[in-house]
């Protein structure tokens, strides 16, 4: 802010309101209208920011809605014992020494540094820093159970990216079908890993054909319609067609790929021409001249910074790359996006307050979320969990096709039937397609030493069965299957388990060791599924080992021993520069 500038309430850069929140320790941005007096006082001149103390909250977590899976068997007295947990510490001041607090430039690159691992997402991190100012720009769409109710920093999540050609906002009416209701034209599937040491950017191409399943959505009136299936249509119908949300989409992906999708960020062809404009362009490379005519891009080869609306040309042209085709053009857009993410997370970016504002501006008016990631709090805490990803450990890739076999001239495809499978797996999974390093290999030899031992008889493991989230019925399945064909007489099912589980687990006590090791076998359990802790008691008071079958589980019998590798794909990472061609 200039010097003319300085005093005046009406007139007042957001890049100069930074401030000190006494109760939690954070700097703020405090946009103040004129006249108002801020309610967070500013730090006494002099006094370091260390000197702050903070004031810890309780958080209580939402609990979800019971959902029925499984009764308990009808020879089970009572419902199931809750086994002991550790308290959790009591609110309040922290004893001992305090943690010296991290300067105001830190905490922004805190804030910021979430930039650096999603494009949308983590731009709306970081604006965390102002988000009463921001809360309204953000769209939210309900879209019933086909997402997650909320966020999980401990957990792996998916992410479905994905931008529509519907033709909203000034300047794009010469851009795709003036008729279009929104299509999904461009999708990527996000994957973070659980240790946030890798992610996989997978694009599903706009003309694969599947089958798009029945699935529920609002409407204005706050009606649900039900929509019927569709058979052997293009992909990018799953959305806007016969007025199918986002919701739809994500149904979609996950009975395409088997992959189960936790929330999705939505955004339109303003996206591009913002975001790029925010960050003062993002630059590409081209092994050649380009003069498309129909996306209007024209551009020598070598390196450029492009902007606004020659970025939104860039990633729209299909008849200048490869076999101008979609699926060059998808290879196109993942470079672009790789040079974007790199830009936003630019020292040039993140010590850049007025970008900073512009680009936090611009992502959250881009945005339409679900309801589980609506609040910036939580877009907040989902970037800087990106953040951690390092950008060479970030793939791009896309789902493994082959032209649709049905057509004469082609001009759609088909899921590959040979090598997708395995691209699937490997994200649900949870493995990475980069060479990571893993966090610790004693760690990864103590996991798999679990196995390791003595085994006891199966007449002698006597065990509970719970379902955590697997179909309905699971559990009773189990119980036949082991007592009828595996000879796991002392076995027990008791219904519905406290909470879902995204895996299946075997949790024993370690004078157990040897009867888990046996039903482990037995089911096909990866070393990963066995949790050394404490057994619990049975209905007649005996020490039983506890399965509880999680969203991961095929059925009784069919193992659940994951690969440890991803197989080899056409790829490209965030941190490598592309030429397109």
């Amino acid at each position: 802010m200039d010097a003319q500038g300085r005093g005046r309430a009406d007139n007042i850069d957001p890049a100069d309101q930074w401030v000190l929140n006494p109760n939690t320790g954070e700097y703020e941005l405090r946009l103040t209208p004129s006249g108002a007096q801020s309610g967070v006082p500013r730090p006494r001149r002099g006094t370091p920011p260390t000197q702050a103390r903070t004031r810890t909250a309780p958080v209580r977590d939402r609990e979800a809605p019971a959902r029925d899976r499984e009764a308990p068997g009808t020879d089970v007295p009572g419902p199931r014992r809750r086994r002991g947990e550790p308290a959790e510490p009591l609110p309040g001041r922290r004893r001992g020494r305090t943690k010296p607090k991290k300067s105001k430039a830190k905490k922004v690159l805190l804030w910021t540094g979430g930039t650096m691992a999603f494009v949308l997402i983590a731009a709306s991190g970081a604006a965390y820093a102002y988000l009463k100012h921001l809360e309204g720009n953000v769209q939210a769409t309900d879209i019933g159970s086909s997402g997650a109710d909320g966020f999980s920093k401990d957990e792996a999540f998916n992410l479905l990216i994905i931008g529509t050609d519907k033709r909203t906002g000034k300047g794009n009416e010469g851009y795709g079908d003036k008729n279009s209701v929104g299509h999904a034209d461009t999708n990527i599937l996000l994957h973070v890993s659980k240790d946030r040491t890798n992610a996989t950017a997978m694009s599903i191409p706009r003309d694969l054909i599947v089958d798009i399943p029945e699935c529920k959505t609002k409407m204005p009136d706050g009606t649900e319609k039900i929509i019927p299936p569709s058979q052997r249509v293009r992909f990018n119908t799953s959305l806007g067609q016969e007025e199918r949300n986002p919701g739809c989409t994500m149904d979609t992906v996950k009975a395409v790929t088997g992959i189960s999708v936790d929330h999705f960020a939505m955004v339109d062809f303003n996206a591009v021409k913002t975001l790029t404009s925010a960050v003062g362009g993002v630059d590409v490379c081209l092994a050649k001249d380009v003069d498309d005519p129909d996306s209007h891009l024209k551009l020598s080869a070598g390196k450029h910074t492009i902007e606004g609306e020659q970025a939104l040309a860039f990633v729209r042209t299909r008849h200048s790359f490869g076999n101008q085709g979609d699926l060059d053009r998808i290879k196109v857009q993942q470079q672009f996006m790789a040079s974007l993410m790199r830009k936003m997370s630019s020292g040039d970016t993140l010590t850049n307050p007025k970008k900073l504002i512009d680009l936090a501006e611009a992502a959250t008016k881009a945005l339409t979320v679900d309801t589980g990631i609506a609040k910036v709090g939580t877009l907040k805490d989902m970037a800087l969990e990106l953040k951690k990803v390092p950008p060479k450990n970030i793939t791009f890739t896309t789902v493994p096709v082959i032209d649709n076999p049905a057509e004469t001239v082609h001009a759609t495809v088909v899921v590959n039937p040979t090598t997708a499978q395995p691209v699937f797996d490997a994200i649900k999974n949870d493995v990475s397609f980069t060479a990571v390093k893993q966090k610790a290999k004693k760690e990864k030899a103590e996991v798999a030493a679990r196995l390791k031992g003595s085994r006891s008889s199966a007449a002698d493991v006597r065990v509970d069965i719970y379902n955590g989230g697997a179909k309905a019925g699971s559990a009773q399945e189990t119980l036949n299957w082991l007592q009828n064909t595996e000879g796991v007489l002392k076995s027990s099912q008791l219904g519905n388990a406290d909470e879902t589980t995204a895996k299946t687990t075997l949790e024993y006590s370690p004078d157990q060791a040897d009867q888990a090791r046996k039903l482990a076998d037995l089911m096909g359990l990866p070393a990963s599924a066995m949790k050394p802790g404490k057994s619990e008691k049975n209905a007649q008071g005996l020490p039983a080992i506890v399965l509880t079958l999680g969203k991961d589980f095929k059925g009784a019998g069919v193992p659940l021993t994951a690969a440890t590798k991803a197989p080899a794909v056409d790829k490209s990472t965030a941190d490598k520069t592309v030429c397109a061609k």
